[in-house]
């Protein structure tokens, strides 16, 4: 922080920004600038006003703008920091929030080193995270679209008499059904139109992510993470994506917290009270791990999915994942024999499998350079 002399805050909307400014010495001015358009014009003005770039620091909180502003001063050589905004600290009981408060307070943080800035994903990394919340907006609109047929048979008293649904018996019985009454039928018409159509949508972005997954610098963590039970190509590039080279964190336990999986706690005095997981970080891959630890509550086994998943992999990453089947199918076992919480126990297992995941990304990194250890 030394090498800056001036540090700028910013608090960005669609159409403006606004801009405080601080000096560095701790007694130095900190000023309100002015709103500017959100425009890259307007901000390479603001640059060129305040002086030499390799002194200056901008800092600005994540949002619905994305990483425009950020990508701009870094190619101008400017620095910049991305800040997420649960961990901007705020002032117990201040009720008054404007864009103008926001950008002194972020400025007067940033000089005062309270802030820490946050991973930005390169261009080719933030494709892919599209593409894989894609799939899931596709995939929540799915079963947004077999609720709401569920809904309207059931209320008609048509209960389907097989055991599982969505199939292809399942999928018959549906379009069996009729009704009397053509209103009713053009209702079951467009509900179950609206199922087909996202389940093909569902089936077009998968296969969009196998097409492109091995185009991309994080092709061979993807497949590393693939070698692990219950993790697909779709969870495995959900991962990867969202959460870039994990290499970064320091301890699997660091990674554990980043994603939320950790039990909150409450400790004043003498008394210590741990809560649920904090549910902080990302939730798109804390969802993600979660789906993928169900697999381990069947016994231990090298099914032939996954023996096609393996394939190619590296034997340090193959041996790392059995150890991570034995290890985890026999941990849920015992954590459900004890009479612990289904729900909590499958938290557990996708707490212990992040940490697996973190030592395959020690052997396997972006680009297929294998660490050696």
């Amino acid at each position: 922080m030394d090498q800056f002399t001036r540090f700028v805050g910013l608090d960005d909307s669609k159409n403006s920004i606004d801009v405080a400014i601080a000096e560095a010495r701790p007694d130095g001015e900190v000023r309100y600038y002015g709103t500017i358009p959100n425009t890259p014009e307007a901000l390479l003005k603001l640059v060129r006003r305040l002086g030499p770039r390799e002194k200056l620091l901008f800092a600005y909180e994540a949002g619905p703008c994305g990483y425009e502003i950020y990508r701009l001063l870094q190619s101008w050589g400017i620095a910049c920091w991305v800040v997420a905004p649960s961990k901007t600290p705020r002032r117990t009981g201040d009720r008054i929030k404007t864009d103008h408060r926001d950008a002194v307070a972020l400025v007067r943080l940033l000089r005062a080193g309270e802030l820490v800035p946050v991973w930005v994903p390169d261009e080719e990394t933030e494709a892919m995270r599209d593409l894989t919340r894609g799939r899931e907006d596709g995939k929540f609109a799915e079963t947004r679209a077999r609720q709401r047929l569920s809904a309207f048979l059931l209320r008609h008293g048509r209960r389907y008499p097989g055991a599982t649904t969505w199939g292809g018996a399942h999928a018959k019985w549906v379009s069996e059904q009729t009704f009397a009454r053509p209103s009713q039928q053009v209702v079951l018409g467009e509900y179950s139109g609206a199922v087909e159509e996202c389940t093909r949508r569902v089936r077009r972005l998968d296969e969009q992510i196998r097409d492109l997954v091995p185009l991309w610098s994080m092709a061979p963590v993807v497949k590393a993470y693939q070698a692990f039970r219950g993790v697909s190509m779709v969870v495995s590039s959900t991962v990867a994506s969202e959460l870039g080279d994990i290499r970064r964190f320091d301890s699997p336990r660091e990674l554990m917290g980043f994603v939320g999986l950790v039990p909150s706690l409450r400790a004043t005095g003498l008394s210590s009270h741990s809560g649920g997981i904090t549910r902080t970080g990302n939730g798109h891959v804390r969802r993600c791990l979660v789906e993928a630890a169900l697999a381990y509550r069947h016994p231990a086994r090298m099914s032939n999915l996954l023996r096609v998943r393996q394939r190619g992999q590296l034997p340090e990453v193959a041996a790392l994942a059995w150890k991570a089947q034995v290890r985890l199918c026999g941990r849920f076992r015992k954590l459900r024999a004890r009479g612990k919480d289904y729900n909590k126990v499958v938290t557990a297992i996708a707490r212990e499998l992040v940490g697996f995941l973190w030592a395959a990304a020690q052997i396997v990194a972006p680009g297929g350079v294998t660490t050696v250890h």
